[in-house]
């Protein structure tokens, strides 16, 4: 088997970005169209930490994302549950184990995430929650490890918002961008996982509902090119 299903198997998944981890930010910008950097710039203006804040980015891949966060002065840790994909994120990062000059890298489930209670003070997750076994359970766990008043901040892809637009967007995905990703050398077959994956994901509403029902509150959503993605914003409890 070269993808994961749509059941979301834990295993099945890590193996997966463990076998596109070489290639994948190369693919995300190009099938994106560069605008998964404006993305991460939003994401990072959502989360806002500053001096003495800790940010937990998780399924956080090869931590491009991650650096973002701490360009305000605060400390971040990149965990993902592909070890693939952490040793390409510590490798560009010039470290020589499971941590790069200023971030560390940590292996974690987002069901069983390997940190105390109310850790951080800041908690996101960047298309990644929609490739997670139990959507619920994950946000739980992040619930549990963030301070009191703290933030959570998601990325994920959603549903287009203008009609026509959305007819070329689905079309993409799942004709043009398996055939993309082919062409530039990574797992083609795992493009397919994602286009199917984003499909199958719930539109902003539901998602801000389901981030409600696991703990959260104040949940509003933006979204981005035109619904391409949305980031969504919630807030522990103080």
């Amino acid at each position: 088997m070269t993808r994961a299903q749509l059941d979301k198997q834990p295993d099945e998944v890590a193996a997966m970005f463990d076998r596109t981890a070489r290639r994948y930010d190369l693919v995300n910008d190009v099938i994106s169209l560069g605008q998964v950097r404006l993305w991460r710039k939003a994401v990072a203006a959502a989360v806002d930490a500053g001096p003495g804040e800790l940010v937990l980015d998780l399924g956080a891949g090869t931590g491009t994302s991650t650096d973002s966060f701490t360009t305000l002065g605060a400390r971040a840790i990149a965990s993902d549950f592909s070890l693939g994909m952490l040793r390409t994120g510590v490798q560009r990062h010039g470290g020589n184990a499971l941590s790069g000059p200023g971030v560390p890298f940590v292996a974690g489930d987002a069901l069983r995430l390997p940190f105390g209670d109310g850790v951080f003070d800041a908690v996101t997750i960047s298309v990644a929650l929609r490739n997670v076994h139990d959507t619920g359970q994950a946000l739980r766990e992040m619930a549990r490890v963030t301070k009191p008043g703290g933030r959570l901040v998601i990325l994920e892809f959603s549903h287009v918002t203008v009609g026509v637009f959305d007819l070329v967007y689905r079309e993409y995905l799942m004709r043009l961008l398996p055939m993309v990703a082919k062409v530039f050398g990574s797992n083609d077959d795992s493009y397919e996982y994602l286009a199917e994956s984003i499909r199958d994901w719930p539109d902003q509403p539901t998602l801000a509902r389901t981030i409600q029902d696991a703990g959260w509150e104040r949940v509003a959503w933006r979204n981005l090119t035109m619904g391409i993605v949305a980031v969504h914003r919630g807030f522990k409890p103080a």
